[in-house]
């Protein structure tokens, strides 16, 4: 079994900490994404459990080893960083088996191990080519095949696509899915783009300033995030959050001239509150109070920004070719049911 555990995982530079106490379980072969803003701490901590950061006090185990204070090369674990970091003046079978040969393996090895990671990775059309000869998408694969012939306990992977063009990153998200449902190691991911922790998690960690907000599979935190920032964060385009208030045992929403009920215990009369729709919820009407800002064509669907009645934005997400004008004015539909409340000043989830 080679899982990954954090123990009241603390890192701090001088006096100021980064990552607050993470405690955290990565299941063997489980696929886990990091995501948050930048600066969140994402990459330290993937750095903390590859041995590139020191971990100021808490434990990382790698299956049932302790290697908080163990060198990288002896953790088992191998990294995919952002550059690609190949060596130009070599070809790409010299660059994947590179690491081997420096280890003193024996050649016949080296051009096995090579042989299957071009195989998984289908470099094998490339192996005689140099990093200059080869896209964006090719060195990556070269930068993860050198990982593969390493044969890791645990992959690391940070954010490896962000370098890469739209239509790349769609190709080589695809790739690594393949690729973790071949090997079946445990991967550790970071990234910024929530859409890429959709796709690829099997667990999602979402972290703000050195701390977890929620852990849980994809879909569990969208449809039911624990408090504001995950609600906002998971998804695209974001959760509208529209301010309101309890009045009368019922969610009175100013900018939309709204009050509806909500099938929970509301907090006590008077108190403030966030109310989170998601745009694919949201129904546009054409006449009211509410107008459109601007309308995002892209194809089968489209975006609509509209702008309330007491400045307060919103984002709807329509079906079909036929869209809203700019300057058309609107009136806001949803169900109830929909609806997620938050708490104004602790943004936790209201339940």
């Amino acid at each position: 079994m080679t899982g990954v555990t954090l123990n009241n995982v603390i890192k701090k530079y001088g006096d100021v900490q980064v990552i607050h106490g993470v405690d955290l379980e990565i299941e063997d072969g489980e696929f886990c994404v990091f995501v948050g803003p930048s600066g969140c701490g994402k990459s330290t901590l993937l750095r903390m459990v590859a041995g590139l950061e020191e971990t100021t006090s808490g434990k990382i185990e790698i299956g049932d080893r302790d290697v908080t204070r163990m060198e990288p090369a002896d953790r088992g674990v191998a990294m995919v960083f952002q550059t690609y970091a190949l060596y130009p003046h070599m070809t790409v079978k010299q660059n994947m088996g590179f690491g081997l040969k420096m280890n003193g393996y024996p050649k016949a090895e080296i051009e096995a191990k090579v042989a299957e990671a071009s195989r998984i990775l289908k470099l094998d059309d490339y192996l005689k080519r140099k990093p200059a000869a080869l896209s964006g998408g090719q060195r990556q694969r070269v930068s993860i095949g050198r990982a593969i012939v390493r044969g890791p306990e645990v992959f690391l992977f940070d954010e490896p696509l962000s370098n890469l063009d739209a239509e790349l990153r769609v190709e080589m998200r695809v790739e690594i899915a393949r690729l973790h449902k071949e090997i079946g190691a445990t991967m550790i991911y970071v990234t910024h783009d929530q859409v890429e922790a959709m796709t690829l998690a099997d667990k999602i960690v979402v972290l703000r300033a050195g701390k977890i907000e929620q852990v849980g599979a994809p879909l569990d935190l969208y449809r039911d995030p624990d408090n504001k920032f995950v609600a906002g964060f998971i998804g695209s385009p974001s959760m509208n959050f529209l301010s309101g208030t309890v009045t009368n045992g019922q969610v009175q929403i100013p900018s939309l001239d709204r009050t509806i009920e909500v099938p929970m215990n509301l907090p006590a009369e008077g108190t403030n509150i966030w109310v989170g729709i998601r745009p694919e919820h949201c129904r546009a009407v054409k006449g009211g109070a509410q107008k459109v800002e601007l309308s995002e064509a892209l194809g089968g669907v489209s975006y609509t920004h509209i702008l309330t009645n007491n400045g307060e934005k919103i984002v709807i997400e329509e079906r079909g070719l036929e869209r809203m004008k700019e300057g058309e004015t609107v009136t806001l539909e949803f169900e109830a049911n929909d609806v997620m409340l938050f708490d104004a000043q602790t943004e936790l989830r209201l339940r």
